[in-house]
């Protein structure tokens, strides 16, 4: 099991920029690879990013592409999310799943197996 911390939430105006982290407590970090979820309220929770576990590899959401940014270091990842919309309102979700292969970049709630308690984002219009 790991243990996933999330940190970096909070309000932020339209247009503006928040960075999120995720803390993961083992040793093994490099056997996983990551992602970030997000769950707006009444709406189920959908796939934002991720990255392999060799960290060369990434994948975006649709609606985030192009304003987001994964990036992992040692044994955290980060989110960094510019050009913030109302839209991207939601609790945010870190995730972890291991992979056999360096280079996959997994997408599916299925494929993480540990989770963190989530931090709220607010955008303001």
């Amino acid at each position: 099991q790991v243990q996933l911390v999330e940190s970096g939430g909070g309000l932020v105006q339209s247009g503006g920029s928040l960075r999120l982290s995720c803390a993961a407590s083992t040793r093994t970090f490099s056997r996983y690879a990551m992602g970030w979820f997000r769950q707006a309220p009444g709406k189920e929770r959908e796939f934002a990013a991720g990255i392999s576990r060799s960290g060369d590899n990434t994948h975006y959401a649709d609606s985030v592409k192009g304003r987001f940014t994964i990036s992992r270091d040692k044994n955290t990842v980060f989110l960094q999310m510019n050009s913030l919309k109302p839209e991207d309102a939601a609790v945010y979700y870190c995730a972890a799943g291991l992979m056999v292969e360096s280079s996959t970049v997994p997408v599916n709630r299925w494929q993480f197996g540990n989770w963190g308690q989530g931090t709220q984002v607010t955008v303001s219009s």
